[in-house]
């Protein structure tokens, strides 16, 4: 998507705007096509297909027009470079990552503050850190990061992959971790895989077989669990589970004693079947613990025979049974750590169990011992987000970061004997969280469901209206939205904003019923749940839709899309980042179709298609609205949520947006979907999402 090419052939192109936020733009006229489709009878016209086609040179001469008028747009911003120097400003501090253990080394990773990707430290204890590895130095531009890494039981060996341009395409290189030095076969083609070692012997990992055509946007839907015994040619690689029949994600785990090989297999992204095997046993059959796809679950330890399960079968917020691995069936299934009205997050570190909590989005933790017995209640900061409790069952100290939108993460050391906890590290930042507030309301959405959002922003807030306010969100896949320090939220209130998270339905944050209350047929109460905060914020003052952004990425760039063809009046300015925008065909991209438990796909019947099309972006575009000013933001290597999304959902806001509020899209090159993206994009993409947001708001200086 690189290439430069002329494209008088393929298109008109027209001038673009003199004066950013001055005036109508003259988008490129993108060309419209006669493809269509026939659901159900209804035919849908679908003019820029055309765009999905990620290998064209069509498509890459587009991408080369909209980020020429995008960047000619940003670059008129006269506080664009401001915003940008003091974001670098601010990120420029130590930042670690949780440690652990393995072998004789303690291993952890840090950032010195504006290194492209962090690098891997370790140290024996009472010596000095040193450098395991830099991922720095996997490519010139910091493009390349690494992935997921596994060490054998010892230590002495490990496997790590690697990630090319933010790809979800990754490479395994096994190596010495004593010498540092690499041995055996460098593994290509690997994708959505955990490293976990069989002694040192080898290790599994999962990955599809490589697709025909496009590998960014070609169907990946038969996920399979391999075994590589070192030293050997990856062709000869065995598939220990899945070859049998379709599952689009499979993965294999050890247990820490090295006894069971665990799997987990489901065809989407909820709901698995959980399988273990006696790694001490010559029978290469597996036991099936559940057989079905209706619910969650993992073993979480096992002590020899017994296994720990965490599950949500008959416990939609989480529970622990235990149970004999010779009968592991469900019907022989003992509570442990029984389900509460709290949503359960368990882990397991120095022998014991922690129990970490969601209480409306904030975390509590309890620890309990290998009996299920209450052993205390950790004591945390304050009201905000808790993580870690991980690690072997021999250590001797217990770590745990804390954070929320006003405290940066802080790592805590804990022992586990006695409770006493300590800082282990704590960052400098160049931000004073006591200058502002961070609180948690409650509001009604349209059918009476009651909603909790915290809001963020300087204790001296005005409430006039007029505040530049981001309301960010999500809703969906299950995943709980909880409170999270992160720069560039810092740098928006510095600059006057207020930043607002409502836990909208489709989360996790109330378990799976609420889950299940923002999926498929009850999608469009995540969309009104995302509407009643905007405008309990307007209701109360906090804002208008003057000063009223929406933001999301991935599932929440679908939101965005949503919200903004249903009530665009509401907004000021949209922001869907790398955003599930073409609800018709989102299923016939990468592993897309995994999706569906949440969604339902257009061709499974015609009441699924109708839904769909009701609220699908890409298809609820209309011609004479005036849209809010629009930034979308995807990358031209996201091979999770491909770039077509969001390159037709541009192509009809340019044709049919009525109003002059800008429609621009900003195409990152050489990056994914999200993951591993280098610190130095990172910051150019907030300077231009800020610069363009506050310009969209009449805000003429700083």
């Amino acid at each position: 998507m690189n290439r430069i090419i002329i494209l008088s052939a393929i298109m008109t192109l027209m001038i673009s705007c003199n004066n950013a936020g001055k005036g109508r733009i003259d988008y490129p006229v993108t060309k419209k096509g006669t493809v269509a489709d026939t659901f159900f009878g209804t035919v849908i016209a679908d003019p820029y297909r055309w765009l999905e086609d990620d290998m064209s040179e069509e498509t890459a001469g587009w991408v080369t027009e909209q980020n020429k008028i995008t960047f000619g747009y940003l670059e008129k911003i006269p506080y664009r470079e401001q915003i940008r120097t003091r974001l670098a400003e601010m990120w420029n501090y130590e930042k670690y990552g949780m440690p652990y253990r393995e072998g004789e080394y303690t291993y952890f990773s840090k950032n010195d503050g504006l290194q492209n990707q962090s690098v891997i430290y370790r140290q024996k204890e009472g010596g000095e850190p040193e450098v395991f590895l830099d991922p720095n130095k996997f490519s010139a531009d910091g493009t390349t990061s690494l992935g997921e890494m596994g060490f054998s039981k010892d230590g002495t060996l490990a496997a790590y992959s690697i990630s090319e341009g933010g790809s979800d395409w990754r490479k395994i290189i096994s190596i010495n971790a004593l010498t540092k030095e690499i041995i055996g076969d460098t593994l290509r083609d690997i994708k959505f895989s955990g490293i976990s070692w069989k002694g040192n012997e080898g290790f599994f990992y999962s990955s599809y077989d490589k697709p025909e055509g496009s590998e960014l946007s070609a169907m990946t839907d038969h996920h399979k669990l391999y075994f590589h015994k070192l030293g050997t040619a990856q062709t000869s690689d065995e598939i220990v589970f899945g070859a049998d029949r379709k599952r689009r994600y499979v993965s294999g785990s050890v247990t820490e004693d090295g006894r069971y090989l665990v799997v987990t297999a489901s065809v989407s992204t909820t709901g698995n079947e959980l399988y273990i095997k006696d790694l001490t046993k010559k029978s290469d059959n597996f036991i099936t613990v559940i057989g079905n796809f209706d619910n969650d679950h993992y073993v979480l330890d096992n002590q020899g025979s017994k296994l720990f399960i965490y599950t949500n079968l008959n416990a939609p917020n989480g529970k622990i049974v235990t149970v004999d691995a010779e009968n592991p069936g469900p019907e022989n299934w003992v509570d442990f750590i029984p389900e509460t009205e709290n949503v359960l997050q368990p882990s397991t570190c120095a022998g014991y169990f922690f129990a970490n909590y969601l209480r409306d989005a904030i975390s509590y933790v309890k620890q309990y011992d290998s009996n299920g017995t209450l052993v205390r209640e950790i004591k945390l900061p304050g009201a905000g987000s808790a993580s870690g409790f991980s690690g072997k069952k021999d250590d001797k100290a217990v770590y745990f970061s804390f954070t929320n939108y006003i405290t940066p993460s802080t790592i805590f050391k804990m022992n586990p004997e006695t409770g006493e906890t300590e800082i282990y590290k704590k960052p400098v930042v160049m931000f004073d969280g006591e200058k502002y507030a961070s609180e948690q309301v409650f509001y009604t959405s349209k059918d009476g469901t009651r909603i909790p959002m915290i809001i963020t922003y300087n204790k001296n807030l005005v409430r006039n209206g007029k505040n530049p306010t981001i309301l960010y969100g999500y809703g969906g896949f299950n995943i709980s939205q909880t409170p999270s320090f992160g720069i560039s939220t810092a740098l928006w209130l510095e600059l006057g904003g207020v930043y607002a998270v409502p836990n909208i339905r489709g989360g996790g944050e109330y378990g799976e019923e609420w889950h299940l209350a923002g999926t498929k047929m009850n999608k469009q109460n995540v969309f009104d749940d995302f509407i009643a905060a905007a405008e309990y914020l307007i209701e109360n003052k906090y804002t208008s839709p003057s000063f009223l952004a929406v933001r999301g990425g991935s599932n929440g760039g679908l939101l965005v899309g949503a919200v903004m063809t249903q009530r665009p009046e509401l907004f000021k300015v949209a922001l869907p980042a790398v955003g599930v925008l073409d609800m018709l065909r989102y299923h016939k991209f990468t592993a897309g179709a995994g999706w569906a438990y949440d969604y339902g796909t257009a061709d499974e019947s015609p009441e699924m298609f109708s839904y769909l099309l009701k609220y699908s972006p890409v298809h609820n575009v209309r011609e004479g609205v005036k849209y809010p000013a629009t930034l979308i933001t995807t990358s031209d290597h996201d091979d999770r949520v491909v770039p077509a999304h969001s390159f037709k959902f541009a192509a009809h806001l340019q044709e049919k947006q009525a109003g002059n509020a800008p429609v621009l899209i900003r195409i990152e090159t050489n990056a994914g979907h999200g993951a591993g993206i280098p610190v130095s994009k990172s910051i150019e993409q907030y300077a231009d999402i800020f610069s363009f947001t506050l310009w969209n708001m009449g805000i003429r200086k700083l």
